[in-house]
């Protein structure tokens, strides 16, 4: 009977960690009949039960509001995450039906709509005059931003569950089965294609890709951090944030599953059940890691850098050396988003819907809001006076900072 009930929670497992919408409702239900067995390695991916102590919400409690500045919305997310967008002269949102909402950025009012007529995966790209979007069926699709006007549709390999990335001519894509894309920013046609070892058993990721100086930069399952040259293709280098370890293939996901930060000197990812490192640009050398866990990712300013933890607590090193600044573990028990540092103050979303500010010196809570009690997934965005988030029931908040 042990074996069968290991098979059946494999099973169940292997279809959220590939994406099956709905999975984790039967793991719940299968959970409840099989109860001797542990579900918390697959429960801690995807926000499983909320607890807060009755301390935490009384200190929580007396936390001032941030300052609501507007407030909108799109459709529902569903299976996909979206990620709202600053343009030249508006906010761009949007929902699986596909519609690109334009957004005054300063009083939130919509004020256009460009009607993609397809259901969509992935938050929206902007760069080299156009927007960029991505579906389940593997279309990339793009917009002339100052038109709406449709410039060319793409077709790769899997689904587009992250915005496509445009930089000198390029688009970059990354596809859910672990490859990225390289299309011509004028026509759509492929140029080159990056595919990486995959384990048997991966997270579902919803990161992008980060460009620079004609570099991109992209972690992927199994804990590695791969430079490639925009221009060819070609791996300039690849190094091992976190190895895989364990006695089950759950034990041994290090996947990582967010986007990689960067200065003028060196390059940082954070895994899941992992560690996080930094490298140095030019040669992908190792700087200084530690070990922490994270699928939700990491950001960097002057002095620190800011990750945010699987159990709710954000944690703030020494980016030069890895010094432990200080961690904030009010908000345990939360799932928290990639956090977004504004100058002095770092912002992050929970799994509750609230927004937190954190001052970036010392880690403490000094204001907090409610949006719509759904989860904020991805970073929070930044605006000229603020910030914006983006709910997972599709409502779009701008704060200021």
């Amino acid at each position: 009977m042990g074996s069968i009930r290991r098979y059946i929670l494999l099973l169940m497992s292997s279809l959220i960690l590939s994406g099956c919408a709905g999975a984790i409702e039967m793991v719940r239900d299968l959970a409840r009949d099989l109860s001797d067995i542990d579900v918390s390695g697959i429960t801690d991916l995807f926000g499983g039960g909320v607890e807060l102590s009755e301390e935490q919400i009384a200190q929580l409690a007396v936390i001032p509001e941030t300052r609501l500045l507007w407030q909108n919305g799109v459709e529902e997310g569903e299976a996909a995450i979206f990620v709202p967008v600053l343009g030249s002269d508006a906010v761009y949102a949007t929902g699986a039906d596909g519609r690109l909402v334009r957004f005054d950025p300063v009083s939130g009012k919509a004020f256009g709509v460009i009607d993609t007529k397809h259901r969509l995966s992935g938050g929206i790209g902007r760069g080299d005059g156009m927007l960029l979007v991505g579906t389940f069926k593997g279309e990339v699709l793009a917009f002339e931003e100052k038109s709406g006007n449709p410039l060319w549709t793409a077709l790769v390999s899997s689904e587009v569950l992250s915005p496509p990335q445009a930089s000198n001519g390029m688009v970059v894509v990354r596809t859910g089965d672990g490859r990225i894309f390289c299309l011509d920013a004028a026509t759509g046609k492929r140029k080159w294609i990056y595919q990486g070892a995959t384990p048997s058993l991966t997270v579902r990721s919803f990161a992008s890709v980060l460009i620079a100086n004609d570099i991109i930069y992209a972690g992927f399952a199994g804990g590695k951090l791969i430079a490639i040259n925009l221009l060819t293709g070609k791996v300039a280098w690849e190094a091992v944030v976190a190895r895989p370890r364990g006695a089950t293939e759950l034990e041994r996901i290090a996947d990582i599953t967010s986007l990689p930060v960067m200065d003028e000197q060196q390059v940082c990812a954070v895994a899941y059940q992992g560690r996080v490192a930094c490298f140095e640009i030019a040669t992908g050398n190792q700087i200084w890691t530690r070990d922490v866990s994270s699928n939700a990712g990491l950001a960097m300013d002057d002095h620190y850098l800011y990750v945010s933890e699987n159990q709710g607590a954000i944690v703030a090193y020494d980016k030069k050396d890895g010094t432990n600044i200080w961690k904030q573990d009010l908000l345990n028990g939360l799932k928290l988003s990639p956090p977004l540092v504004q100058d002095a103050r770092v912002a992050v979303g929970d799994s509750q819907g609230y927004v937190n500010v954190i001052r970036n010196d010392n880690g403490a809570i000094i204001a907090r809001s409610l949006t719509d009690e759904s989860a904020i997934i991805t970073r929070p965005v930044p605006l000229p006076n603020g910030f914006m988030v983006q709910t997972r029931k599709g409502g779009v908040y701008a704060f200021g900072i």
